[in-house]
């Protein structure tokens, strides 16, 4: 059964990791924008990581520009941003596709696994997130305007 530990992406910095070294962390992974009226929600995932982001927890990051063009930039252009602007420490990868025929592999299998209202898979705009337990599985989906520290208490549950 395939999990998100099966898949691979390409860091900001553009070397290739594999998700196999998360095996035994829950994972947060949300699909960010740098020009969102959402965007401040980086505040609120750093504050998480920084709570609870120990060798149980960690949080990815995956910049696209597929909703109003809000993630424009380069990979420098967004390490900076989020590193100037909010300080993120948490692992941020390249910009992907998360709906279409370029969907990222990665967002493919997050997708089938939980969807979102109506039954549907899209992925609706900025910083939808999905909760992942230490297996690899997709545990739970969270709208965009869902805040962080709404969702604290689902990864400390699983931590």
């Amino acid at each position: 059964m395939t999990n998100v530990h099966d898949f691979k992406a390409n860091l900001l910095n553009g070397t290739s990791a594999d998700l196999s070294e998360f095996k035994g962390k829950v994972l947060l992974i949300v699909n960010t924008a740098s020009k969102c009226g959402l965007t401040p929600q980086y505040e609120g995932l750093e504050a998480l990581y920084k709570d609870i982001g120990n060798e149980n927890f960690e949080i990815l990051g995956f910049p696209c520009n597929q909703f109003g063009n809000q993630e424009p930039g380069s990979s420098d252009d967004i390490g900076e941003f989020c590193q100037i602007n909010y300080g993120v420490s948490f692992p941020m990868f390249e910009k992907i596709e998360v709906n279409g025929d370029n969907t990222h592999p990665l967002y493919q299998h997050l997708k089938s696994e939980k969807k979102g209202l109506l039954g549907s898979q899209k992925i609706k705009w900025n910083f939808t997130k999905f909760l992942i337990n230490q297996a690899g599985e997709v545990v739970k989906r969270y709208a965009p305007t869902t805040k962080p520290e709404k969702i604290r208490s689902d990864i400390e549950a699983l931590v």
